[in-house]
């Protein structure tokens, strides 16, 4: 499912779905997490994550390809929740836009970075 969607390209109606998805998803993976009393009460975790991961770069390919091919349209030809989530974060300034996708960027650079390395320390860890 998860190759279909980088691969065909979705109606915004499904987009939004998948959207509105991976939020909830999120969401319900960060409260569980908080009330969760001990580590192997949330045991399926790493699994998890990875699905969820692997369903928001899916995502992040499905939308640029929609917004770079439909984008031309208008504000909702991506979406509502694309629409939404542009408006909240630009609010009507691309000037103020630029700057927070910069910022998103650098930290998005640096979490990948660190994280990247993290998993090399820990996975050398396990492989002595």
């Amino acid at each position: 499912m998860l190759l279909a969607m980088v691969v065909i390209p979705l109606p915004p109606f499904a987009l939004d779905i998948f959207f509105t998805f991976n939020i909830t998803l999120s969401l319900v993976v960060l409260l569980v997490v908080v009330y969760t009393l001990r580590p192997l009460d949330f045991s399926v975790f790493p699994s998890l994550l990875l699905i969820a991961t692997l369903l928001r770069l899916a995502l992040n390919v499905a939308s640029t390809r929609v917004v770079l091919l439909e984008g031309h349209q208008g504000g909702d030809a991506a979406g509502k929740v694309i629409e939404a989530f542009g408006a909240f974060v630009i609010g009507g300034n691309y000037a103020v836009g630029l700057v927070v996708f910069f910022i998103l960027v650098i930290i998005n650079f640096v979490v990948v970075t660190k994280g990247a390395g993290r998993v090399s320390e820990v996975s050398a860890r396990f492989t002595r």
